[in-house]
């Protein structure tokens, strides 16, 4: 039998234990601590290769939403309103009088079932030529606008293709024609083309609908770009062609 290991060499060695004990309990407790998933709010952050801008919630108003039946829209008073221009001369609508609305009947969570269903949304919400050629007559007056009335679109701010409200006075505007255009030839209008290419990029994920719809409420023609979308080619296809 082998000779005891002396009294300080014996502390040394319980010393060494209760240390290796302690950390190994830090360590446990440690784990346990984390929370669940910790690891994989990383994971989930570099593995989303798409950036999907995002719009201020609340600063455009909500109309009533699509109806049975529509009623003619009391017009704000005659020469109230006041077209804004762009530096190219494209027309712009008065903030105070056409800042937008947005109807309820569309959401983020429901696109698939409205504006990217397929078949197309928009004609079966679509106010009648009898309640909106009403309206038109008197927006027009309400814009001071003297043109050829075939010249001008009973345009919705935010499209019905890209939620808009139908038939919300603030939604819509006579808007004149474009730069360039002959007199009585009918409307020539650009907006159309960046709707529409809003509202494939709405359906394809790669902006959210409220981003789209403050981008063209704000300026239709730099929407594109503040989304950080090209300018769809000339000619292209309308997904939805009645979604002005």
């Amino acid at each position: 039998m082998g000779a005891l290991p002396r009294p300080e060499k014996r502390e040394g060695v319980v010393r060494t234990l209760v240390r290796a004990s302690v950390a190994a309990v830090v360590v446990v407790m440690a784990v346990a601590c984390t929370p669940s998933g910790g690891g994989s709010k990383s994971a989930d952050r570099a593995s989303s290769s798409t950036v999907v801008p995002s719009a201020p919630a609340g600063d455009i108003p909500v109309g009533p939403g699509p109806k049975a039946t529509y009623q003619v829209q009391p017009q704000p008073a005659p020469g109230s309103c006041h077209y804004r221009h762009t530096p190219a001369g494209e027309p712009l609508p008065d903030v105070a009088c056409t800042p937008g609305a947005l109807s309820p009947a569309v959401s983020q969570a429901n696109l698939a079932q409205t504006i990217c269903k397929t078949g197309g949304y928009t004609s079966g919400i679509r106010p009648p030529a009898s309640i909106t050629g009403k309206e038109k007559a008197e927006n027009a007056k309400s814009y001071g606008y003297t043109g050829p009335m075939g010249d001008a679109e009973y345009d919705h701010l935010i499209s019905l293709q890209l939620g808009g409200d139908p038939n919300d006075a603030r939604n819509l505007w006579a808007q004149p024609p474009s730069p360039g255009h002959v007199p009585g030839k009918g409307p020539n209008n650009p907006k159309d083309s960046v709707e529409t290419h809003l509202h494939t990029a709405i359906c394809k994920g790669q902006v959210t609908l409220a981003a789209a719809q403050h981008a063209i409420a704000t300026d239709w023609t730099t929407a594109e770009s503040v989304l950080g979308l090209k300018p769809a080619p000339a000619g292209s296809a309308a997904a939805d062609a009645d979604g002005d």
